[in-house]
């Protein structure tokens, strides 16, 4: 007999969750008008800090390309973002296209009964079978539309996944060979299982769907001019709360001086990752900084291939060598944290009272010495210039290029733009490189064992070191299928302690993600996450 733990949110409740910073901002400013502005139409333009990878959730990489796919595609189960990361530190999970789940008792089998009367902006319409689809082309080898490149993107959200049936028209179960408590979550997770048409898959193939995305968001794809923007258009036939813009573009601009001009200028409304410097003066011109907590790490990873980042001696002189302080305070004007654990803020794991490695150069140069690497050595670190997350990245890899001279350390930096960075993260590093740097977490704990599980190592996963470590193994995997939620949580923190005692990463911020907005901007939120939803937004004057 299943136990069954039933997630039911009513329709009405989850439009007020939706629409609720809409209506409170239009009671303020509406009080006495008889006549108040409609919030429907106009195009919002955001200037954006790199350009986007292929909009296809499954393959995609970055938060760059999420942030404009969340706005196409829905997944199964979503996350409230309609709630600043003040009002909820950790998202709360909602049903979007499935109305309500539920689980076995055992933990092995989910059952979803999804949204009826959906279609797919091409017209066709969503049902058990499109999910289905959409999870053999991550999953299953043998299915005609199986996508390799997808499949690795994702595995990580299918690491005990069994099967798939769609049992009816409305209904979908997936059975999983263990449990897996974090599975709803990282479903949530905008690059794991948003629903894209089969039909669109059958009409472009695999390698062409990422040029003609349909999905069911409150939005749909219009067109993109490569370098100039990507343009997409309200859903007229949305089955939600419809979106008030008549359309967005999302604007590349790849350097951060550029962003502020556009903004100053007019040319767009709101801008991602200012310049720190910038921030001041762009307040007292009346534009609102809108910043929050997201699940957000900086980080490097050492190559545990590489024969010096070998030794623990050295990795952890690295993290004593780096001041985050100076980092964040200093560098980057405040606008980020200094980070001391792996693990990003945003969910349940993380403790911000955790301070590994403070900085103390003189540590750093004694374990350096006792490595046998007294008189330092040279090694190499590689960095993006710009991204998603990233935000200075070369001004950072700077900092601790000079940090690290000072205890003995020659660190030479070898950069490419975004796209081709990321394409060859997960492919790892040569040997003759001792660190690569990525910015990542997600609202799930479970973020520790993407980055850190030997099963995830690269080529192919995003343990991009190749760390390994046994003992670790077991112990991430007995908080991924704990089915008592304190108990996983215990195991997650003793997961944490064991990769910072090994310094498998030097942690160094967190970021508070600001957004600068013209006044003209209504309801844009920032939740405790590395995307956001459009759909509240309009225009005012």
């Amino acid at each position: 007999m299943k136990a069954k733990i039933t997630y039911l949110l009513a329709a009405i409740a989850l439009t007020i969750a939706l629409t609720a910073c809409s209506s409170q901002s239009t009671n303020k400013s509406e009080e006495g008008s008889n006549n108040p502005p409609s919030k429907d139409g106009g195009t919002l333009i955001v200037g954006i800090e790199s350009e986007t990878d292929v909009l296809d959730p499954h393959r995609a990489g970055g938060w760059v390309t999420m942030r404009v796919n969340n706005q196409m595609y829905e997944p199964l189960i979503g996350e409230d973002l309609s709630k600043s990361s003040e009002e909820a530190p950790v998202p709360e999970l909602i049903p979007v296209l499935a109305k309500e789940w539920e689980v076995s008792e055992d933990g092995k089998v989910y059952t979803f009964h999804l949204r009826e009367g959906i279609k797919f902006h091409d017209g066709t319409p969503f049902n058990a079978q499109a999910v289905e689809f959409n999870v053999k082309r991550l999953t299953d080898k043998s299915f005609e539309y199986y996508d390799k490149l997808g499949a690795a993107r994702t595995f990580r959200t299918w690491k005990f996944f069994e099967s798939v049936k769609a049992v009816d028209e409305n209904t979908l179960q997936m059975t999983l060979s263990q449990p897996f408590s974090e599975f709803p979550r990282m479903l949530a997770q905008i690059n794991s299982l948003q629903i894209i048409s089969p039909e669109a898959i059958k009409k472009y193939g695999n390698d062409g769907l990422g040029e003609h995305p349909v999905g069911t968001g409150p939005f749909k794809f219009e067109k993109r001019t490569r370098g100039e923007g990507i343009t997409l258009v309200k859903n007229e036939d949305y089955w939600g709360t419809k979106a008030h813009l008549d359309s967005v573009v999302f604007r590349p601009l790849s350097d951060s001086a550029s962003r502020v001009l556009a903004i100053q200028n007019d040319e767009v409304d709101i801008i991602a990752v200012p310049p720190p410097d910038a921030i001041e003066n762009l307040k007292q011109k009346g534009y609102e900084i809108v910043s929050g907590t997201p699940p957000h790490v900086w980080y490097m990873t050492f190559n545990f291939e590489n024969d010096i980042m070998k030794n623990q001696k050295v990795r952890q002189a690295i993290n004593y060598a780096i001041d985050r302080e100076g980092i964040a305070n200093e560098l980057l004007k405040g606008t980020v944290h200094p980070a001391y654990t792996i693990q990003s803020p945003g969910n349940m794991g993380h403790d911000p009272n955790e301070k590994w490695y403070e900085y103390d150069p003189e540590k750093a140069k004694e374990l350096l010495a006792e490595a046998g690497y007294k008189d330092g050595f040279t090694t190499t670190l590689r960095t993006s210039v710009d991204g998603s997350g990233q935000l200075l990245p070369v001004d950072i890899a700077e900092w601790i290029q000079r940090d690290l001279k000072k205890v003995g350390i020659d660190l030479k930096l070898d950069t490419k733009e975004w796209i081709s960075y990321f394409s060859q993260y997960n492919e790892g590093m040569p040997n003759d490189v001792g660190m690569n740097q990525m910015s990542s977490g997600r609202t799930t704990p479970y973020f520790l064992a993407m980055v850190a599980h030997s099963q995830f190592k690269a080529p192919g996963g995003f343990n991009s070191g190749k760390y390994i470590n046994s003992n670790l193994d077991k112990v991430m995997d007995a908080a991924s299928t704990s089915v008592n939620e304190q108990e996983a949580l215990e195991q997650w923190k003793k997961a944490e302690a064991m990769i910072m005692e090994d310094a498998a990463f030097a942690p160094i911020v967190n970021d508070s993600a600001p957004y600068v907005v013209h006044s003209r901007v209504k309801d844009f939120v920032v939740p405790a996450e590395e995307w956001y939803t459009l759909a509240p937004v309009w225009l005012g004057k």
